[in-house]
């Protein structure tokens, strides 16, 4: 488990969806996704932490941040969607820390984790007004499928998969 990964001037820490590193995370994702997609901060708010911290916890998923000069500019989790498979939730970078490769560091490290834990896939999804994170993703090796991914309460029309290779 990923306790502690350097990456250039990135230091990425595992935290609970509770510690204070991570609460910049979710405050600014409820901005972003209120200003884009509509509703209340605090709706947003209330629903990014409506999953159970467990599921973005060891064994089956973690939550990492990356600290510059110990201050959170960029995070991001994981969870287990199926035996082989990870989901990514909640990747973010700083509005003030974008366009440094924050989040291609983010992704490698989350990736490594994931890979580490024996999953062999990667799901992740986006909603259909954040171009940037389209562009990432396909930048950095994820393919958009045709159709969104099967969900229970909530459903994201952009969809992406990318295959790790087995044994990590």
């Amino acid at each position: 488990m990923v306790e502690d990964q350097t990456s250039g001037e990135i230091r990425f820490v595992a935290v609970g969806q509770d510690d204070p590193l991570a609460a910049p995370l979710l405050a600014e994702l409820a901005t972003e996704y209120a200003d884009r997609y509509g509703g209340s901060t605090e709706r947003v708010a209330r629903w990014l932490r409506s999953y159970p911290a467990a599921e973005f916890s060891a064994p089956n998923g973690a939550m990492l941040i990356g600290l510059r000069d110990e201050v959170p500019v960029t995070g991001g989790a994981f969870r287990r969607f199926d035996a082989d498979t990870a989901e990514l939730k909640r990747i973010w970078t700083d509005g003030n820390h974008r366009r440094r490769g924050h989040a291609r560091a983010l992704l490698a490290a989350l990736e490594s984790e994931i890979a580490a834990r024996g999953y062999t896939r990667i799901y992740l999804t986006t909603g259909d007004r954040q171009p940037e994170a389209e562009a990432l993703y396909l930048a950095t090796g994820y393919t958009r499928l045709d159709e969104p991914l099967p969900a229970e309460n909530e459903v994201y029309p952009v969809a992406f998969v990318k295959g790790l290779p087995a044994g990590g």
